[in-house]
Formats: structure tokens, sequence, C-alpha cells
């Protein structure tokens, strides 16, 4: 469970029932969102070019972006977060099951599991900038108006970038749930690994009760991340691996 979270709770709660407190944290988020977004033009006008470069050379370039937006929201918004379970362990590539809560996730396991591919939808490489940063990262955006054939592009595509080194990142919720909550569980995640032979690495964590989804006001506090032991695919179905993968999500977040 989130314990450094559960302490600063009812800390935070006397504090955002003072006006003053939180008129000073809503300007904080105001200031963060401006430099979010004049970083954001910025290095979309950085990518364009950098898509008539190989991936190896570009995408890094892109991921100082999240490594700003990280820094700025610890700056600006008190946002900081601490890591339970060692990143350098991680056999890569792996396919990277995480619950879904805000856009903090997505930042922060694109910086620190790269070379790594990205599910999401469609759309969101449509939009001026960030689309275009996002083009650069190669991930698999599905159309998610057809569900039967995104369930097979993701399978195909996830195969595919793994052989190639890249590791997978699924939410297997589809889309951000409220805090302490976790939605259905896909079973694409174990669907791949199974089918390339890839170990899982399950992330747990925090990040929408500083970071809310669909909010300007952020929450000053510690976001934590749980990261799993490797899960291997060969002794049991995709059902029963996606099953102990939630039921470890849940023991964490809960």
């Amino acid at each position: 469970m989130f314990e450094g979270a559960a302490a600063e709770t009812p800390i935070l709660y006397g504090l955002f029932m003072n006006p003053f407190y939180r008129a000073i944290n809503y300007l904080r988020s105001i200031v963060f969102y401006v430099g979010y977004i004049i970083s954001l033009f910025i290095i979309g006008l950085i990518s364009l070019p950098l898509l008539l470069l190989p991936t190896k050379i570009a995408a890094p370039v892109i991921l100082l972006w999240n490594r700003f937006v990280l820094f700025w929201l610890r700056i600006c918004c008190g946002i900081r977060y601490q890591v339970n379970g060692d990143l350098s362990t991680i056999p890569r590539p792996c396919v990277v099951v995480a619950n879904h809560q805000s856009p903090w996730e997505t930042i922060f396991l694109q910086l620190h599991f790269y070379p790594l591919t990205t599910v999401l939808k469609r759309e969101l490489l449509r939009i001026p900038f960030f689309g275009w940063g996002m083009r650069i990262l190669r991930p698999i955006a599905i159309d998610r108006s057809n569900p039967m054939q995104a369930l097979k592009q993701i399978k195909r595509v996830g195969v595919e970038r793994l052989s190639e080194g890249q590791s997978v990142l699924i939410f297997p919720e589809g889309t951000r749930q409220p805090v302490n909550k976790l939605g259905s569980f896909a079973r694409s995640g174990a669907d791949i690994a199974k089918s390339a032979d890839m170990p899982i690495v399950a992330i747990a964590h925090n990040a929408g009760q500083y970071w809310a989804n669909k909010k300007i006001a952020k929450t000053p506090g510690m976001v934590t991340v749980y990261i799993s032991d490797v899960i291997t695919v060969d002794d049991k179905n995709t059902k029963e691996i996606m099953q102990d993968i939630q039921q470890w999500i849940e023991e964490k977040l809960l």
C-alpha cells in the first residue's frame, strides 16, 4: 500500500481547507502549465526535422522533454517521486503493464524504460506539436472505434517492436481511472508477451493523487512507484497472468 501517500493525506486535506493555500497552489499549477505548454511547443518544432533522422538519434532528444516535465513539476508543484524496485535489473526488452491514472506515468515510464513503444489512441498523433514528438517514439497508435482490429494490431506490432529490442508499454485498463480504483484488465499485455516469449514487468503507482486527471490544480507530495519482480509467461494462460498482475497492483494501490 502507498504508505507515504496515506500519511500525507490528512495533512494535505487540512491545507486544502485553507483558501490562501488553495489559491497559491492553483497559481503554482498555472506556472507549471505555462512552462509545460511552452516546452511542448519548442520540442514539437524541434521534432519536425528529427523525423528525418533514425529513431535512436531522434528519440533521446524528445525524451529531454519528459525529463524537463518531471523536473518542472517538482519545482513548481512540489511533486516528487520514489521508486520501489531496481530499474537497472529490469530485462530489456519486456512488456510493461501499468495502472493508468494521469499523464504522469506515461511521461515517467517513457523516460525510464526507453527504448519503449506505447500503446495509445490514434487521435493523439494528430495533436500539433505533441503528436509530432510522439511519432518519433514509434507508438502503437490504435483506432479504438474498431476494437477487434485494434487488438490484432497491438499484438502484431507489439511482437515486432519486441523483436527489434523495444519494450512495449500497455495500460490494460484502456483509459485513466480514479485514484484507488482499477478498471477491467484486458489481456493484450500477456498475449504479446506469450507470443514473443518475453517477460512482463508490472508497475503500480498513485500519480493520480497528485496530478489528477482533467484538473488544473496539482497536489504537492510524493508519487510512489512499485516495480514487480519479473513475471514469466511460460506456465500460465493469458487470463491467469493478467489476474495475477491485477491482484498485485491492487495490493499495492489499495
